[in-house]
């Protein structure tokens, strides 16, 4: 007698399995690597794993016990129930339950979650072969009248709005409990609009209250749904508003390459504040600048005059503020009909390049290299210069919204290596430059200097990072560098010259913004060039925060 089929929706997709599912005795349901403990809504069921489950594509929260938004795969291969090449796994649902904790073991690393509605455990199921296919098939036709969606696993999520947001929301009594809930709803419309994805924002929630409280990282969810459910599984703390020291604990202990944090990304704190602080809040709006996190204050419902005199500090929202230009503060008259705010909040948190608090030299400067690639240089010297550009690419956070990197080889011609824009991921640009092939030739720096004013930093004249010139020659311009330099100072280009060998000093002296002791760098040997890179790096910082003030 042939089996019952059964379709099993899950994360927008099909399986056709064969039925009854999960019962005592039948074969095991076939799933996927990426099957979630909460996609199977029974207390115990037998499933089948697949063999070749990559190890890094695993999302695992907990150890032994595991939340319900882990892979039951990648929970069974962390407990060392089954090996990546896989096999039958029994399942066993539990309550939700707080702090599960981080593990590494088996080759998976899992990850901390403070709070989750629903867990489950593993242990090693019945081998039982599948009858017919053995094996999860997505051939199966949705019901009629329904479309079938293909939803990716990890979505990239809006490009244009790359951000690492906290959400610190006030769960105080002065808040309370019906206006606490009012504030998740707005705060998960906000989260929706946002588009967070993988290469998009990233969310994560802290609660002020008598003591702070992180309820989850940037790094536990890249989907707007899984948010959205961890923000309604919040639950309200009470006590004091103390958003000051919850302000500060987020600065110092939210924003970590251990919680998800990304190098060049702005750093956002979003502070909720339903009246006022109990607490002093301007100190922890300093130490949050300190961090390079851009605080956004959002107010509601400003004090009644009966209210003033338990207020600490009236100008409290300008003083913890990330700059006090109006930017940063966003003022909502009530949690009741706030759908309409949430629109021009998600502009301001998408709006990049306002977030001068997490601005550096690291992560906002725009640097070419002007390359020499006469025939003088030589083909080994002209490796140790590429070696001179990699080792000051290389300190820089580079990505769309961050540090730029561009090349511009010269000889009597100029040839773009790469532009700005080409390359968007530090390894890409280290690696590019590793390729650049040597030209050899005679000697035009002038020209090279109009050229790559005109050509490179052209297309960005208008952008938001600070521009940096670097010029590495080894020798005597054959026409005027004097002027086309002028022009790069004018066009607010701060450059750099790098002299080697026969290279003039006057020449050098020529090419380099004042002053010109600290711009201007000479060395006998292409070997010093490893020496002045590190002058080159703390130069350039020092330049973006002069031009900062």
């Amino acid at each position: 007698m042939s089996p019952a089929w059964i379709s099993v929706l899950y994360l927008g997709g099909y399986f056709l399995l064969p039925g009854p599912v999960s019962c005592e005795g039948s074969a095991p349901i076939a799933i996927t690597c990426f099957t979630r403990g909460l996609d199977i809504r029974k207390e115990k069921a037998d499933v089948l794993c697949p063999g070749g489950c990559l190890l890094r594509d695993f999302y695992v929260f907990g150890n032994i016990v595991y939340a319900s938004l882990s892979s039951i795969c990648g929970a069974a291969i962390h407990r060392g129930v089954i090996t990546s090449s896989g096999g039958a796994v029994r399942v066993y649902g539990l309550p939700g339950r707080e702090n599960y904790s981080s593990v590494a073991s088996n080759g998976i690393q899992s990850q901390t979650l403070t709070r989750w509605s629903s867990s489950f455990t593993v242990s090693k199921g019945k081998s039982r072969a599948l009858e017919a296919t053995g094996r999860a098939v997505s051939t199966a036709h949705p019901p009629a009248g329904k479309r079938q969606k293909k939803t990716p696993n990890k979505k990239a999520g809006n490009k244009d709005c790359k951000a690492d947001i906290a959400f610190l929301i006030d769960g105080s009594f002065n808040i309370g409990q019906r206006r606490f809930n009012l504030q998740k709803n707005f705060v998960g419309k906000v989260a929706l609009m946002l588009g967070i994805g993988t290469e998009g924002p990233h969310v994560g929630l802290v609660q002020a209250s008598e003591h702070p409280k992180i309820e989850f990282f940037l790094k536990n969810f890249t989907s707007a749904k899984d948010v959205l459910f961890a923000i309604k599984e919040v639950g309200f703390r009470g006590g004091n508003s103390n958003t000051g020291k919850a302000l500060k604990h987020t600065a110092q202990k939210f924003f970590s390459a251990d919680s998800g944090v990304r190098k060049g990304i702005p750093k956002v704190v979003v502070v909720f504040i339903d009246g006022w602080p109990s607490d002093d809040i301007e100190e922890a709006g300093i130490v949050a600048r300190e961090f390079g996190v851009n605080v956004f204050i959002v107010s509601v419902a400003k004090p009644i005059p009966e209210e003033l005199g338990m207020v600490q500090d009236v100008g409290f929202v300008d003083k913890a503020v990330c700059r006090n230009n109006g930017f940063f503060s966003y003022h909502i008259p009530s949690w009741f009909g706030t759908t309409k705010y949430v629109k021009p909040l998600v502009q301001k948190l998408c709006t990049h390049e306002q977030m001068m608090c997490s601005k550096t030299c690291y992560n906002s400067v725009n640097i070419a290299f002007l390359i020499d690639g006469s025939s003088s240089v030589g083909d080994s010297n002209f490796r140790l210069m590429l070696e001179f550009v990699s080792n000051i690419a290389k300190t820089f956070e580079i990505s769309d919204i961050g540090a730029k990197i561009a090349a511009v080889q010269f000889t009597y011609d100029q040839r773009t290596e790469f532009s700005f824009t080409d390359y968007t991921t530090k390894e890409n640009v280290l690696a590019v430059i590793r390729n650049i092939r040597y030209m050899s030739g005679g000697t035009a720096t002038g020209d090279a200097i109009s050229f790559t004013v005109r050509n490179v930093f052209g297309p960005i004249r208008d952008g938001p990072n600070k521009n940096f010139l670097v010029i590495v020659t080894d020798g005597q311009s054959y026409d005027d560098v004097q002027a086309p330099a002028a022009a790069a100072h004018k066009a607010g280009i701060t450059v750099y010259s790098i002299g080697v060998a026969w290279a003039p000093l006057d020449d050098l002296k020529d090419m380099a913004s004042e002053p010109k002791e600290t711009h201007a760098f000479f060395t006998r040997e292409f070997s010093g060039l490893e020496q002045i890179a590190t002058d080159i790096i703390r130069g350039i910082c020092r330049d973006f925060l002069e031009a900062q003030q």
